[in-house]
């Protein structure tokens, strides 16, 4: 591939399929080509948004910084397929970051050259645009609502979207939006992910018995406490009610184990004045990516799994899910 034309490259291209030889042999003269390392920065949020870039090897990691400094990822753009595309029609600075999964190659047009191609050849610009915008629409769609409304009102509605109000952890739109990607990235970095399921023991009796609202400040605290017992790299989800997920990047299933385990011992140590006779307790159940699980699915199935084996075993313990 890499001795190919650009313009053989871009017959593979989904956006410019339909070109024909002429108009395509004049796009790719306009295209440079432009090798990332592993790791490496394409762009920030916040940069000029100045080029297109279209994907011929490896693939990018886009992505924003959430106010506690962590990284929270939209989506992965591999091979076949481009990014960039909402800035330069847009003129507008970049609205995330974007990051290289792996060695890779693209194929980058600037904003000028993407600007006179309009010009000068309007009916074939017209069809790839209608294209992309396409593929655009429905690469947002599937990414949730929530990153039209980063896009669109920046920091303070990215927070608002993507966090529960109660506690300021990430919330289920997070999980279902980002997990993916988590994972992809993981696997495409060879590195290890844990995935942690947590219900605290019997909640709904103590509903019953101390009130909903004392209950509310109970979830409010046991969040501080997983703030306080896992590191910034951990991601902290409220699923809903009393059931949390804990991701672990780069955590194999060792370290899971005595990660979930310390969590266990600082619920046990909860202490409340105004109800001094109650003792709290958690059950979890995690896996772990590679040795577990392949796919996001796997992961939160078997993860499932293994929490309830722990509540089985009777509750108030962590346990990793175990092949038979």
């Amino acid at each position: 591939m890499f001795n190919e034309t650009n313009d053989n490259i871009l017959k593979n291209i989904s956006i410019f399929s339909d070109t024909c030889n002429e108009d395509l042999a004049k796009i790719a003269s306009e295209l440079k080509r432009k090798e990332f390392a592993k790791g490496e920065l394409v762009f920030k949020e916040g940069d000029p948004g100045e080029e297109l870039f279209v994907v011929v090897k490896g693939g990018v990691s886009i992505y924003i910084i959430d106010k506690e400094g962590k990284e929270v990822v939209l989506s992965d753009i591999l091979a076949g397929s481009f990014f960039g595309e909402m800035s330069i029609i847009e003129q507008a600075p970049r609205s995330a970051n974007c990051r290289v999964l792996e060695d890779s190659l693209f194929l980058v047009m600037h904003a000028d050259d993407f600007m006179r191609i309009t010009q000068t050849m309007p009916e074939c610009a017209v069809q790839i645009m209608n294209k992309m915008l396409s593929i655009t629409v429905q690469r947002l769609m599937n990414v949730g609502s929530f990153v039209t409304q980063m896009v669109q009102w920046g920091a303070e509605s990215r927070k608002r979207a993507i966090t529960d109000p109660a506690t300021g952890l990430f919330n289920r739109r997070y999980l279902e939006e980002s997990l993916e990607g988590l994972v992809n990235r993981a696997r495409a970095e060879g590195n290890c992910l844990s995935f942690v399921m947590f219900d605290m023991d019997r909640f709904g009796s103590l509903n019953t018995k101390y009130g909903q609202e004392f209950c509310d400040g109970l979830i409010v605290t046991s969040a501080q406490v997983f703030r306080d017992v896992f590191s910034r790299d951990d991601i902290l989800v409220r699923y809903g009610g009393d059931e949390f997920i804990f991701i672990f990047p780069g955590t194999d299933h060792e370290s899971a184990q005595k990660k979930c385990d310390a969590l266990c011992s600082a619920i046990r140590e909860l202490r409340f004045p105004e109800h001094e006779e109650l003792r709290l307790s958690c059950s979890m159940g995690f896996a772990t990516l590679p040795d577990n699980a392949s796919t996001a699915d796997e992961l939160k199935d078997r993860s499932d799994k293994a929490l309830y084996m722990a509540k089985e075993e009777g509750r108030d313990r962590a346990i990793g899910f175990i092949q038979h």
